[in-house]
């Protein structure tokens, strides 16, 4: 669906023209919210918008959405595998936000061409 696009490949290569981000960073001490579960939470949120302004998807449809998250979850898993337990900053939550806004919009853009 959407890992197998040429827009996939230039969203991860966006990530990581950015790993600098997520190297050597700081986070407030209070922070309990890590690198992985800002990325599991935008995630979710964007692809429970994508399904809510689509409802006309089928059942296998939300499934294999749910398969492509999963797979997109993996990657970011390997790409940021020495941060992913960090605690997460204000500027990194800004890029993760941004970072599912654009997996939010590859989906959009798969879905109205099918």
């Amino acid at each position: 669906m959407v890992t197998d696009t040429d827009g996939y490949i230039q969203i991860i290569e966006y990530l990581t023209e950015h790993l600098s981000l997520f190297e050597n960073s700081i986070a407030p001490t209070q922070v309990t919210e890590t690198v992985m579960s800002a990325i599991e939470i935008e995630l979710c949120d964007q692809i429970i918008t994508v399904c809510s302004q689509n409802q006309s998807l089928t059942f296998n449809q939300r499934n294999a959405i749910i398969r492509e998250v999963d797979a997109i979850v993996y990657d970011l898993e390997e790409i940021l595998s020495g941060v992913i337990n960090n605690p997460v900053n204000a500027e990194q939550r800004a890029f993760i936000t941004e970072f599912a806004g654009l997996i939010k919009n590859l989906f959009d853009t798969v879905i109205h061409k099918a």
